[in-house]
């Protein structure tokens, strides 16, 4: 498997104010639709921006096992040269995707519209995770799962359609993972496939569709939804991705800093796409100094640059219908909450149990560890702050690279240091974070 088989602990303590100038890594989610779309089209596609992280690359590496040639030519900037829709090739082996749901149910669902079989697999944390949520709506086009683990978890062996068939599919949950399934696997399928999801999740496969060509078409579903219809059978066309600077990994240090007294730092770059800024939208609620700067785009991504300021927050009640635009920044908010004066209600979380670990749980519990009141209820997150953190404690990280890096944040602006069990996964999606946080003035180590 791709990750460390020896754990590797990290503490973070208080210190100087964070200072400085920073664009974290690429999006992580459109640097695996990058390599995904550039293999499925035809002709050469370049990326910069890509995010070079551990589940990334083994996304690329699933996509030269699949027939396309993949080249890493600079910093960030790679080529791929695409098979075309329909065109992936038998693999030798089995595709691993380590610690990613993401690479893997895409690829899943990319697999499914082609007639080969593949065997998906990944670590221990991934082997959890439910994929029958994928395999449901392939299934009804044509695909088969002709061996699982119990309970459609990994591995997973894949027989994709011979003849695929476009459906209509209304997603049962939020997911953009599984809506972006039926999508690439809707490519090899004659005529339209719709999707239709009651509350909009994030589209960066719509738009990477149209960018490479696709005939694709959204329109608005109900109150919060979105009907999504795609064209099977385009020839995708080879084009340039830029991939913006990640919101998600975006969101550790600008909590930081507006935690630490004193700070006042810019991050460049950050993808500003209004079904990811959830977070920003609630913390400029908790009353933080977040400004915007330099609003502009690129590849129909919005991307702006952000000064964020240390300030002092309030406890708010974060609605549950802003859940997906914000699902991966929760635990970076509840460090947040801990430092705000009042009580943060964050509601509707289930989705939170089946991430990389049990999120909710394992937040709930990091913060206890380090002193602050925090509860459970249904699927609600209750954050009791006291405008600090007395910290202290060691916090269990289920290998999950977002409680990692949310809980080193705290260590920063706790009166004791906060450590955390086991740091080698976070070079799943932000493998410079140490050293970029180092160099804004943090004390990590």
């Amino acid at each position: 498997m791709s990750h460390a088989a020896v754990k590797s602990p990290l503490a973070a303590r208080a210190g100087s104010p964070l200072k400085g100038r920073l664009r974290v890594p690429g999006d992580k989610s459109i640097s695996h639709r990058a390599l995904i779309f550039g293999a499925l089209a035809v002709g050469e596609t370049r990326i910069s921006g890509l995010l070079e992280g551990e589940d990334v690359l083994n996304t690329g590496r699933a996509m030269q096992s699949l027939g396309a040639s993949i080249e890493r030519i600079g910093d960030g900037a790679w080529r791929v040269h695409g098979v075309g829709v329909g065109g992936f090739r038998q693999p030798q082996g089995v595709l691993d995707f380590g610690n990613s749901a993401t690479g893997c149910r895409l690829v899943m669902g990319a697999v499914a519209g082609c007639p080969i079989t593949a065997t998906f697999d990944g670590d221990a944390s991934l082997r959890k995770r439910p994929m029958q949520r994928i395999l449901d709506p392939v299934t009804l086009m044509g695909a088969r799962a002709s061996e699982m683990a119990k309970g459609g978890r990994l591995p997973v062996t894949v027989e994709g359609a011979r003849d695929p068939i476009p459906i209509v599919y209304r997603t049962p949950v939020p997911s953009a993972q599984i809506k972006s399934a039926v999508l690439l696997a809707a490519l090899a399928a004659p005529g339209e496939t719709i999707v239709i999801e009651s509350e909009a999740s994030r589209d960066h496969t719509e738009k990477l569709l149209l960018h490479f060509g696709a005939d694709v078409t959204v329109a608005a579903a109900g109150t919060h939804g979105r009907r999504i219809a795609l064209k099977g059978e385009p020839e995708l066309n080879a084009a340039p991705v830029v991939v913006p600077a990640d919101p998600s990994s975006a969101a550790f240090p600008m909590v930081a800093a507006l935690l630490v007294p004193g700070s006042d730092i810019v991050l460049t770059d950050v993808m500003t796409n209004p079904l990811r800024t959830g977070l920003i939208t609630t913390l400029r609620e908790m009353g933080a100094d977040v400004e915007t700067l330099n609003l502009r785009s690129d590849v129909g991504e919005e991307m702006a640059d952000f000064r964020v300021r240390a300030s002092a927050l309030k406890g708010v009640d974060v609605p549950a219908e802003r859940a997906p635009s914000m699902i991966d920044e929760y635990p970076i908010l509840a460090v947040a909450a801990a430092f705000a004066d009042g009580t943060t209600r964050m509601r509707g979380l289930k989705e939170l149990r089946v991430k990389e670990s049990d999120r909710l749980a394992a937040v709930a519990d990091g913060l206890k560890a380090n002193g602050v009141v925090a509860e459970i209820e249904g699927d609600d997150l209750i954050v009791h702050g006291q405008g600090r953190a007395q910290g202290g404690g060691v916090v269990m990280t289920h290998m999950d690279h977002r409680i990692a890096m949310a809980f080193l944040m705290m260590g920063l602006a706790s009166a004791k240091p906060v450590g955390i069990d086991d740091a080698s996964f976070i070079a799943t999606s932000f493998p410079s974070f140490v050293p970029m946080m180092r160099r804004l003035g943090a004390d990590v180590g």
